[in-house]
């Protein structure tokens, strides 16, 4: 062992996936922040400090990015293409378990068991992954980001009216304050499921929508459309939403912050 590789295996070093997202980046700079040493894992090669590559959909590189990891939190998924996500991290697992991580982190949404929606059963599928891995883990939910309304308001403003969900509620959290839990359960010791973290408020969807047309300046009619099905129908139920509400960033104070165009994920 060099000098350099015995140096990092005695550091403290924490692994974030998807350092590179929307939440990823938030938890980097809250690590570094605190003086914790992380590597940030990527597909592809990037220039920058503490960048390592590994692609968790075959596994290339992933064992080699664990090597003297204590912690991983868990952040990567492509809500794109989410049949990804459960290879990815059945391959993120097992490097993990070989290399004597004794963490893993995971970010999961409010209601991926109760909402039929198929990107939140794939998470909940991960959720039983991690606590079946034989991993200390802990696992945390929360409700949606700020960045992801404003991604899909941006979207629907595109057509003549702006569509909404009937009778659906929101309940926004800032990812910065997802973030800073996220960094608070990996410097501690693995808890299993967490209680869930809210934002502060849960708005109607046309509260939500309205306020986002303000911050933009758009002058647009919104609609409210009732949505058919079961996973329409849990989340007018609410089922997305949670009572502990412990965030403290309002949706108001985010528009009003800027910048309130789709964020990059």
């Amino acid at each position: 062992m060099d000098a350099s590789t015995e140096e990092t295996a005695m550091d403290d070093v924490v692994l974030v996936t998807g350092a590179s997202g929307v939440l990823g980046r938030e938890v980097v700079a809250r690590l570094e922040g605190r003086g914790v040493v992380v590597r940030r894992l990527s597909r592809r090669a990037r220039g920058g400090e503490g960048w390592v590559v590994g692609d968790l959909a075959t596994g290339d590189g992933v064992a080699a990015a664990l090597a003297g990891v204590r912690a991983v939190v868990h952040c990567a998924s492509d809500i794109r293409h989410p049949k990804n996500d459960l290879p990815g991290l059945r391959h993120l697992l097992a490097a993990a378990k070989a290399a004597g991580v004794e963490h893993v982190v995971n970010i999961s949404i409010v209601g991926v068991d109760r909402i039929p929606y198929p990107y939140y059963r794939i998470k909940w599928q991960g959720e039983r992954l991690l606590e079946e891995s034989g991993l200390g883990w802990t696992n945390l939910r929360a409700t949606q980001f700020p960045s992801l309304l404003t991604t899909a308001f941006g979207a629907l403003a595109k057509l003549p009216v702006l569509l909404v969900p009937a009778g659906t509620d929101c309940q926004p959290v800032d990812q910065g304050e997802v973030a800073e839990r996220l960094v608070e359960l990996a410097l501690g010791a693995p808890a299993g499921r967490v209680p869930d973290l809210g934002g502060p408020q849960v708005l109607g969807a046309r509260e939500l929508a309205e306020g986002w047309l303000r911050a933009t300046g758009r002058r647009k009619r919104v609609v409210e459309v009732r949505l058919p099905g079961k996973a329409a129908a849990a989340y007018r139920a609410g089922e997305h939403t949670t009572p502990n509400a412990d965030g403290v960033r309002t949706w108001a104070e985010y528009l009003a912050a800027g910048p309130v165009a789709p964020e990059p994920h």
